[in-house]
């Protein structure tokens, strides 16, 4: 039986040993495959992916090569099936260290949730065995890799923060520290390791050494981020300071659990009150926090403007924190502040020149580097007096990251969910999307509960603009080939002429607002493949 390992190098073992794979590009083509096991694979996907957005002109032909040597390899033509519109790697969980490990870490889950701590410690424990080194780690310098990579330590980082927890319950405080204090070193940004130190230093009778990791991290956060920290570990600092009988209890751990974010970033206050109209539904929904931020370029702003978002943020109806802060770095700070505070959605205004072919290079460091989904805002506020919330599906990986928000969104503002696709084409031998929309209707209904209806428009953009026009907002994924083609031309049908709020969506490797707790220590989530 072949075993595709990827927590660590590339490796595919055998029951006699391992595989010698070939060079780098098919050790790439083999990555893709892995990393999407059980999926179709579409021959232009692996060409952008191999080729980091510039494939030559026989690129094609180059995949078909590459997929035919793997064949070789693999000693099994079975492993690799060619499926339109490209391959599929077939892949039992039992054959992938990846689906190892989030069975460990799911069966962990729920035995901590049956204060059965002893054995979630077990799990985790058997789960981060499975570790050899850095994900991929012979890949790292590849584009397409780098997102991957970095979901994959953090699910490892959550699943070691979950282990500890399983150990705090088990009063296994003083051993602890000092691995919690590597740990915090290590991912300074991770409120959750300073609160478990925090934890694990009172319960071994150092109350004030656990007061001065808050004052720590406080500063720490204030300095690079000019935010406040969560209400949940200021709260542990509280308790501690009154020595607050509950932390001897086993859910006082629990208590610094995150729970997740949103951030909300306006590329003037002046837009902020309408990404709020969406963002405080959405969050409220979802019983996660708003961080507000604002990304400044002139340090002569930044007291109007931090003043400014103080007496904001005491209007929002939800958990929230605001910060601004000078940055030369958009897209770098974007992707700090997403990864340090457990963000799963980033929402922005539209910048100018969206709707033209191309994606203006700052926009598109954000959409590879952003741990989370993107929504960019257009048009007026939310009218709850429209139809409803439209999402226009084609069955590509951003129309499922748009259907996901769509569908949390309907849950948000209890509005009608509608699916927009296209008419027959006879000419072309083409049936129409109705079949589409059912499977994505049923998926929904499975994960959320939420009824959809299907509406049927011809494929040219002045009918779909027609479409969604009743809409109180419509939610559309970016074109797959977005590098190339910008974010597709009905997109830009919709965004262009639409008189209703348009969010155009592209899918982050982070589980969205609509997962389970249990997902965090997923590789991957969606409504799709729930």
């Amino acid at each position: 039986m072949l075993e595709f390992r990827i927590l660590g190098p590339l490796e595919v073992v055998t029951d006699t040993g391992p595989v010698r794979l070939g060079g780098p590009r098919q050790r790439a083509t083999l990555a893709i495959l892995v990393l999407n096991a059980n999926r179709v694979v579409s021959v232009d996907r692996l060409a952008e992916d191999l080729y980091a957005g510039a494939a030559p002109v026989t690129a094609v032909t180059q995949v078909q090569r590459q997929i035919s040597e793997l064949r070789k390899v693999l000693g099994s033509a079975s492993a690799i099936e060619t499926r339109p519109p490209g391959y599929v790697l077939h892949a039992s969980h039992d054959q992938l260290d990846v689906a190892r490990f989030e069975r460990f870490a799911g069966e962990a889950t729920v035995a901590l949730e049956r204060d059965d701590a002893k054995a979630a410690a077990d799990l985790l424990r058997s789960a981060l065995k499975l570790w050899r080194g850095l994900p991929l780690a012979d890949l790292a310098y590849e584009p397409f890799a780098a997102t991957s990579i970095d979901r994959l330590e953090e699910i490892r980082v959550a699943a070691l923060e979950t282990r500890i927890e399983a150990d705090l319950r088990l009063g296994r405080n003083a051993e602890l520290i000092g691995e919690l204090e590597e740990l915090v070193a290590a991912e300074p940004f991770r409120e959750r390791f300073r609160a478990q130190l925090m934890l694990a230093l009172y319960r071994s009778g150092r109350q004030a050494e656990a007061l001065n990791v808050y004052r720590r991290t406080r500063a720490l956060l204030v300095e690079e981020f000019g935010i406040e920290p969560t209400a949940a570990l200021h709260e542990l600092e509280r308790a501690i300071l009154t020595k607050d009988p509950s932390l001897d209890l086993d859910q006082a751990a629990a208590r610094s659990t995150p729970t997740g974010a949103i951030l909300v970033l306006p590329s003037a206050l002046t837009g902020l009150d309408e990404l709020l109209t969406l963002a405080e539904p959405l969050a409220s929904q979802a019983s996660q926090e708003l961080i507000v931020a604002r990304l400044l370029a002139d340090v002569g702003e930044l007291p109007g403007e931090a003043s400014a978002l103080n007496a904001r943020r005491a209007t929002i109806s939800v958990p929230s924190r605001v910060a601004a802060f000078t940055s030369r770095d958009a897209s770098g700070d974007l992707v700090r502040l997403a990864t340090a505070h457990d963000v799963g959605l980033v929402l922005m205004d539209a910048p100018h020149g969206i709707d033209a072919k191309g994606i203006p290079d700052a926009l598109t460091a954000i959409l590879e580097r952003s741990p989370a989904a993107v929504a960019l805002v257009a048009g007026s506020p939310i009218d709850l007096a429209g139809a409803g919330v439209f999402v226009p599906f084609g069955g590509g990986e951003h129309d499922w990251a748009a259907l996901e928000l769509g569908a949390w969104l309907a849950c948000a503002l209890s509005a009608p969910l509608r699916l927009v696709g296209t008419e027959a084409d006879p000419a072309r031998g083409r049936s129409d999307a109705s079949r589409l929309l059912a499977d994505a209707s049923l998926a929904v209904q499975r994960v959320v509960g939420v009824e959809t209806t299907p509406l049927l428009a011809d494929a040219t953009g002045g009918a779909l603009v027609a479409a969604v026009q009743p809409a109180s907002v419509v939610v559309a994924g970016i074109s797959p080939r977005w590098r190339r083609e910008g974010i597709g031309a009905a997109r830009r049908a919709i965004f262009r002429d639409s008189r209703r709020p348009v969010v155009l969506v592209h899918r982050g490797p982070r589980p969205s607002g609509l997962a389970p707790h249990e997902s965090r220590t997923r590789f991957s989530w969606s409504i799709e493949a729930s």
